[in-house]
């Protein structure tokens, strides 16, 4: 798939079992449609873990970055509905990043997706940057494959914790985001096996140990869905 716009909010997180069949349809029926009725959210993905049972990645795409800060996104963050603040302290083990998104190569929505968490070595930055647009740009159109992209934290320096933050507790953060996605889960494994693995990633310039996870779609929603309603 392509992404949608300039920024994004890549979140982590885990739900316990009895909460998920609530969370699931809060997520879907509520917060989805009240999150893409911001201006500037042009479209939300809901992902569920093939290796960890309680496991979440949901992704926002942004028309621009400065959607980050903008009075409509803010004013939902601090005044989250009742169910909302139900929910709120189920979103375990938060991992939170606000991005730029640096490229995006491919096109549609398919049902499998790795994400890999990484850093660069210190004075590498350039160096792996250089690196992964060039394999990412021409891993997207291979067989089993339909999108890859970088994102890159970028934090708003008047960023203060929300209403919904202080309800959940203190979020981590992410630095560096590649996402790779297709529709042959197997095809995105060998991918990760190489030629990104966290050894071949070491040799470009990535800080050891990168963080994969592995997905498969659940539920996604555009703004253009919220407007036809």
């Amino acid at each position: 798939m392509t992404l949608l716009g300039k920024a994004a909010v890549a979140m982590w997180w885990s739900v316990r079992s009895e909460q998920r069949s609530e969370f699931g349809d809060w997520h879907a029926h509520e917060h989805f449609p009240e999150r893409m009725s911001i201006p500037g959210f042009r479209r939300g993905s809901r992902w569920t873990s093939t290796t960890d049972a309680e496991g979440f990645f949901v992704l926002y795409e942004l028309e621009r970055y400065e959607v980050l800060t903008s009075k409509g996104y803010l004013d939902r963050l601090n005044a989250p509905t009742p169910w909302s603040t139900k929910m709120m302290p189920h979103h375990l083990g938060m991992v939170r990043s606000q991005c730029r998104i640096v490229a995006s190569f491919g096109g549609g929505v398919a049902s499998s997706l790795a994400t890999i968490r990484l850093s660069p070595q210190a004075g590498h930055a350039a160096e792996l940057q250089a690196h992964l647009l060039d394999m990412l740009g021409a891993l997207a159109s291979k067989p089993g494959l339909t999108g890859t992209h970088l994102l890159l934290t970028d934090t708003p320096k008047t960023s203060s914790p929300t209403t919904e933050q202080q309800i959940r507790g203190e979020d981590g953060a992410a630095d560096w985001i590649v996402l790779l996605s297709g529709y042959d889960a197997e095809m995105i494994e060998a991918v990760i096996a190489s030629p990104l693995s966290p050894s071949t990633l070491g040799t470009l310039g990535a800080q050891d140990n990168p963080k994969i996870d592995r997905y498969q779609l659940a539920f996604t929603m555009t703004s253009q869905d919220i407007a036809a309603v």
